[in-house]
């Protein structure tokens, strides 16, 4: 698949027409296009033929669908993670499952990558056979020690297979809170020996829903931010790493608030 990145490795939504449809009721055109893509993926994954490219290429559609209904979507430092030769640990903020749907239609183009992901995800119907194919690290949410040493063990497997791996390591998707920002993604990459990427974004245009978290309103209203930073090598204890990380996120989001 061709990267969306331009020659200075960021990207802007063009011009879009937007129906009726969308304009009105967005949600509504959006999940109705969305469950299409999730119930064609999952069947391609269920019969053994979800490759990276098909999920690169299930993620574009998911962002050109976001775009469709009105959503502006910006990102920039797309050279920081492109440029690395060894894999990479992507550490970000969280908030939404945006993220997690379109992340892939930007980084796929150039490395395979998976995620550290909730366990729960692996048993969503149909979704299921998606994230299965693409060998996650599933941790549980409730027992850290545990998760923890999933994530070094299994983590450290997948990065020495050359798959970069992207971490949310906060515990609930949420307000960015500092406190609550743990450095597993930081611990990882020190015993793996690959850089870190910090990743900051905005992605409250796909709210969370009441009922059923990942299904939330979508709203055109609210602009959509990326922005990867300078990948780094971990030195040390990683607390100036974990601190650098966490200050990026901090302005970014400061600079995008609403």
């Amino acid at each position: 698949m061709q990267p969306l990145f331009n020659k200075e490795f960021t990207y802007l939504t063009g011009h879009q027409t937007i129906s009726l449809l969308g304009q009105s009721l967005p949600s509504i055109r959006f999940y109705s296009s969305f469950l299409w893509i999730v119930a064609k993926s999952g069947l391609k994954a269920w019969r053994g033929h979800f490759d990276d490219e098909s999920w690169g290429e299930s993620s574009v559609e998911v962002l050109r669908l976001l775009e469709k209904v009105g959503i502006t979507i910006e990102v920039t430092g797309g050279e920081n993670f492109s440029e690395p030769t060894s894999p990479v640990i992507i550490i970000g903020n969280h908030l939404s499952m945006l993220e997690t749907m379109i992340l892939p239609s930007f980084i796929v183009p150039y490395r395979p990558v998976t995620f550290v992901i909730k366990k729960s995800l692996l048993e969503y119907p149909v979704f299921k056979h998606i994230m299965r194919s693409r060998n996650p690290v599933a941790v549980s949410r409730t027992n850290p020690r545990q998760d923890l040493k999933t994530v070094l063990e299994e983590g450290q497997e997948r990065l020495s297979r050359g798959i970069s791996i992207i971490i949310f390591p906060q515990t609930t998707r949420a307000a960015f809170d500092s406190s609550q920002f743990s450095s597993i993604g930081v611990k990882l990459a020190k015993r793996a020996g690959v850089p870190v990427v910090p990743l900051a974004l905005l992605t409250d245009a796909w709210r969370n829903g009441v009922y059923l978290k990942d299904f939330g309103r979508i709203d055109p209203s609210r602009k959509v931010y990326f922005s990867f930073g300078k990948a780094i090598d971990v030195k040390g204890k990683g607390i100036e790493e974990h601190d650098y990380i966490v200050d990026f996120i901090e302005q970014h989001l400061s600079r995008w608030q609403r």
